[in-house]
């Protein structure tokens, strides 16, 4: 075997694979379990779970789907002031962390604004996540199905403008609606720093007949991109749709799989339903000990739907109940999602070395908790994974550095018995045991370290924190590219340096393959996030300073190749 082609393909499939994550924006997608039959119409109410009751339509959500925006409405209208998106005037409830808009028909949700997230760097313009313009169709919708009723329940909301004013720490928004005999009050509750919305039926029965009821909850979205991913040329996570429950903790589904009807409707106990894509997340969490079932489909618009439907609770004449359920509309903060609902942490998608992952982001937390930068938070972390793996590194560099001392030995060799490539081999093989050289020496720890550099790459890119994160200098983001390339730039000058220590292919065309990395690498990291690249710089000068320090080792050890011939 030639080592030096086993390390020629290092560098090449770790390009190769940031070429393919670069360009597959459906990187991570989950197969659904079974094939489910095709939900046509305008978002129906699920058949009722085993053992309950016959299932009747669903209020509001299987007849209009949510009133769509004026035209002149944009998803970076301000905050303050976002236009209705009916003829009917929309309950404004804001936040120190939300700024709502909620329709009064039905009491769906259909905007919402992050204020502590900028739509852009150096913007007084806050995050839009939900909204219903014509750029893009993404709202929060929750109903009752209720006996005897069909159509949205139209509430009248106790007032039209809600503010978590300073001191308070909890915010409610109460409408009211009476359908059929029965009083339904629909909450909204708000907590101080709390991206989780608790949604509440409270029903009283005035007749004198028991009534069904059942909260149901949806998250409906077109088809647009992403707002918060990158440029075209970029990285892409993932946008679609995702369920929990406790046998799959997490389980994706793609909007094409949704369109084509191809997900199995689920009866499971406790569970979650989101949507979810770069940075942000909505997601409804019902009450975990109860049954749920999930269901995906499309509505009028042909928007993806993925919904929960709640337990039928049979209210008695006289009596009164509840039904509710949390909605969390924020980014996509580990610490945050998980106080709402086992699991949902998982949205933050570390792909397929998660448990590598997972680790890296609590000590690169932790070091941020120290330092307040989280630039600098990346090179001190890059440092301690470096003093990890440093034996493994060492050990590399020594076999590249003997490699590299004993190649005229080597090359002479190879002329030598050029023309009988197995008396070539024998020689090799002795001349690698006399010299103490272990052919796969310069790979194999190579390999151990690359899924860290994998699961640090996929950790970076998934991290909310480091967006609009400033660092120093010209970078005061480190989720996008560097603005001016310096630092991909660097990235290449230090990819060469190291290649200068490194023993030159006996190929030609090897060698020209290795001279042409550097220059590859750089151009596809000219768009990678700051972040990101930071990573690469710092560990490529440690390992320099590494490499050097043992290549000039070996060279000055007399020891090593005494035994050399010349030609």
């Amino acid at each position: 075997m030639d080592v030096k082609r086993i390390l020629l393909l290092i560098p090449l499939a770790l390009l190769a694979y940031l070429i393919i994550v670069q360009w597959n924006q459906d990187y991570g997608q989950v197969v659904t379990e079974q094939q489910a039959p095709a939900i046509t119409g305008n978002a129906p109410a699920p058949s009722e779970p085993s053992g309950s009751g016959d299932g009747e339509d669903e209020e509001g959500l299987a007849i209009p789907s949510a009133p769509r925006a004026t035209d002149d409405v944009k998803e970076e209208m301000p905050a303050e002031a976002p236009e209705a998106t009916s003829s009917r005037d929309l309950i404004a409830v804001v936040t120190d962390v939300l700024d709502l808009r909620i329709d009064p028909q039905g009491g769906d949700i259909v905007y919402a604004a992050l204020p502590q997230h900028k739509m852009i760097l150096n913007s007084d313009r806050p995050y839009v996540l939900l909204s219903d313009s014509e750029i893009r169709s993404y709202v929060a919708r929750s109903g009752l199905q209720l006996d005897g009723h069909s159509g949205r329940i139209a509430f009248t909301p106790e007032d039209t403008e809600y503010r978590l004013t300073e001191g308070e720490n909890r915010l409610e928004v109460d409408m009211t609606a009476e359908v059929n005999g029965v009083d339904v009050v629909k909450r909204f509750s708000f907590e101080r720093g709390s991206y989780a919305v608790e949604v509440n039926y409270y029903l009283a029965n005035n007749t004198d007949e028991p009534v069904t009821a059942r909260f149901i909850g949806q998250l409906a979205r077109d088809n647009s991109p992403d707002p918060s991913s990158g440029p075209k040329m970029g990285m892409r996570s993932y946008l679609g749709a995702a369920f929990s429950s406790p046998e799959t903790t997490y389980e994706k589904v793609d909007f094409s799989d949704i369109q084509e009807g191809n997900f199995a409707n689920r009866d499971v106990q406790g569970g979650w339903v989101a949507i979810i894509q770069h940075y942000f997340v909505s997601a409804w969490a019902p009450p975990q000990n109860q049954q749920n079932l999930y269901y995906a489909t499309t509505d009028s618009e042909q928007r993806n739907v993925a919904a929960f439907a709640g337990t039928s609770a049979s209210v008695a004449p006289e009596s009164e109940t509840r039904l509710g359920a949390t909605l969390y509309v924020g980014p996509k903060v580990q610490s945050h999602m998980e106080e709402v609902v086992p699991h949902l942490r998982l949205t933050v998608d570390f792909g397929w070395l998660w448990f590598i992952a997972n680790p890296l982001f609590w000590l690169l937390d932790q070091i941020h908790s120290l330092i307040g930068n989280w630039g600098w938070s990346i090179v001190f972390l890059t440092m301690l994974v470096k003093l990890v793996l440093w034996p493994l590194s060492a050990k590399a560099y020594k076999s590249m550095a003997r490699m590299r001392k004993l190649g005229p030995e080597m090359q002479r060799l190879k002329e030598q018995y050029g023309d009988d490539r197995q008396k070539m081999s024998q020689e090799m093989m002795k001349f690698y045991q006399k010299e103490k050289i272990n052919p796969l020496g310069g790979c194999l720890p190579i390999l151990v370290q690359m899924p860290v550099f994998i699961a640090l790459y996929w950790m970076l890119l998934e991290s909310v924190e480091l967006r609009h994160a400033p660092f120093m200098f010209w970078i005061q983001d480190l989720s996008v590219k560097d603005p001016y390339f310096i630092l991909p730039i660097l990235m290449g000058a230090s990819m060469f340096v190291q290649q200068l220590l490194n023993p030159t292919p006996p190929d030609p065309m090897q060698a020209k393959i290795m001279k042409m990395l550097p220059i590859i690498f750089t151009f596809f990291f000219l768009w990678f996030p700051a972040g990101l690249v930071i990573y690469w710089v710092v560990n490529n000068c440690i390992s320099i300073v590494q490499q050097y320090a043992i290549t000039r080792k070996i060279e000055n050890d007399p020891s090593i190749g005494k035994g050399m011939k010349t030609k």
